[in-house]
C-alpha cells in the first residue's frame, strides 16, 4: 500500500530528486531510493514498526526530511489501525464561558496551570507525528461526546486533566476500556494510569523555607476543601510548621480569591508575618493586598506560592514557590498513554508521582 499522499496527476517520479519536476508529490519509491533501502522497509519505519535496524531507521528518516515526503495518515491508519491523534480533554475549566466554547478554549490556553499542561502535551506529541485534539467536558453531554468521539476511533486514547474531585469522567473512561492518563490521582477506586505530585512534600518545603527565615506567625490560603492536591498541599505545610499555630483561609485557586482571602487574614491575625498560598495566582492576590495594607513584601511579610508558573514571574515582587514541572508532568502522560496503546496491555494502572523543588525569589 503506498502511504504517500499525492497532490498532482503526475506519474511516480523515477529520477533521484522528490517530485522530479513532474508535479507529483514524492513517494514511499522516492524514499527508498534515497535511503538505498527497500520500499518495504521505508513503510515499516513510516508506520512505526519497531524491528528496523536503528541504523536504517535513521537513514530512512533523513530520506523522508530529503525529500519532503509526508504519510498519507488515512493509508497509514489502515496499516496501524490507529487514528494518530489523542484527545486532550480539560474537565472542569468553567463551562459557563459566556463566549461558548471558543472563550472557554481561550481561557484554557490562557490560564497558567491548563496553559502548561497543554504546552507540554503539545511538545511532547510533536516528534511522535501524533496530534493532539482538545476537548472538554463541563457537562454529561460532552462526556457523552468524548466518549462517542473515543469509542469510535476519533482518537487512539485521552490524556485526561481534570480539578473536579469527583468526576465521573475518569470511571467512565475506565468501564470503556478506552486507553486514558489522568493528570493527578483520578478519584479513589478509579484504575486508570496518572501522573501526578507529591504535594504534601511542597507543603513541607514552603514552611520549612518560612521558617528558616525567622518568621513565627505563618498563615496559609489553601485551595478548594474538596480537591485532594490542595489538602495535602496543606496538610504539609503543617507538618513543616512544626506543630505550631497556623491560620488557614479557604481560597479559589484564584487573583480575586487570594485577594479576598489575604483580606480575611490580615482581618484574623494582623501581626502574620509568613503566607503560604496554595498556588501562584492565589499568592500573587495576596501580594496585591499586602501592599494596599502598607506591608512590605517580603521584609514585614513574605510570601511562598505554589506551581512556579507565569503568575509567579508575573508578580512583584517576583514569588518564591514550590516548582510543579507541570511539563514534564504532560509529557510523562503522552509515555504512559503511548506505551499502553502499543501494548494493548489490560494490566493494572501505572502510577508516576514528580517530586517538588523550592523556586527561592523575592518574595521570600
Amino acid at each position: 500500500m503506498d502511504t504517500g499522499r499525492r497532490t498532482g496527476k503526475g506519474t511516480t517520479n523515477t529520477g533521484a530528486g522528490a517530485g522530479g519536476g513532474t508535479g507529483a508529490a514524492p513517494t514511499l519509491e522516492d524514499v527508498a531510493r534515497a535511503a538505498g533501502v527497500s520500499r518495504a522497509t521505508v513503510s515499516r519505519v513510516v508506520n512505526g514498526v519497531r524491528n528496523v535496524d536503528p541504523a536504517i531507521a535513521r537513514a530512512v528518516r533523513r530520506a523522508v526530511t530529503a525529500t519532503g515526503y509526508v504519510p498519507n495518515r488515512a493509508a497509514r491508519s489502515l496499516v496501524t489501525r490507529r487514528s494518530g491523534t489523542v484527545a486532550l480533554v480539560v474537565s472542569g475549566a468553567g463551562g459557563a464561558a459566556p463566549g461558548g466554547r471558543d472563550d472557554l478554549a481561550a481561557g484554557v490556553l490562557q490560564d497558567p496551570f491548563f496553559g502548561r499542561v497543554v504546552s507540554g502535551v503539545v511538545r511532547a506529541l510533536r516528534p511522535t507525528g501524533v496530534h493532539p485534539v482538545l476537548m472538554f467536558a463541563e457537562t454529561a453531554g460532552d462526556r457523552a461526546e468524548v466518549l462517542a468521539y473515543l469509542t469510535q476511533g476519533g482518537a487512539d486514547g485521552a490524556l485526561l486533566v481534570s480539578t473536579r474531585p469527583h468526576d465521573p469522567l475518569p470511571g467512565m473512561l475506565v468501564e470503556a476500556r478506552l486507553p486514558a492518563v489522568s493528570f493527578a490521582r483520578p478519584p479513589a477506586g478509579e484504575r486508570l494510569d496518572h501522573v501526578d505530585l507529591r504535594h504534601r512534600d511542597g507543603g513541607v518545603l514552603a514552611a520549612r523555607h518560612l521558617l528558616g527565615l525567622g518568621r513565627g506567625r505563618l498563615a496559609v490560603i489553601g485551595g478548594p476543601a474538596d480537591v485532594p492536591a490542595s489538602r495535602e498541599r496543606v496538610a504539609g505545610f503543617r507538618e513543616g510548621a512544626r506543630g505550631g499555630r497556623v491560620a488557614v483561609v479557604e481560597g479559589d485557586f484564584t487573583l480575586d480569591g487570594g485577594e479576598r482571602a489575604m483580606r480575611s487574614l490580615l482581618a484574623e491575625k494582623p501581626d502574620l508575618d509568613g503566607v503560604f498560598a496554595a498556588n501562584d495566582l492565589m499568592a500573587q492576590g495576596a501580594c496585591l493586598v499586602l501592599r494596599e495594607h502598607g506591608r512590605r513584601v517580603p521584609q514585614d511579610v513574605a510570601v511562598v506560592g505554589f506551581d512556579d508558573s507565569g503568575a509567579a514571574a508575573a508578580c512583584r515582587p517576583r514569588l518564591t514557590t514550590v516548582r510543579q514541572p507541570v511539563e514534564e508532568m504532560a509529557a510523562e502522560m503522552v509515555r504512559l498513554l503511548s506505551d499502553r496503546v502499543t501494548s494493548g496491555s489490560a494490566a493494572g494502572p501505572v502510577s508516576v508521582l514528580f517530586t517538588p523543588d523550592l523556586v527561592v525569589r523575592e518574595s521570600a
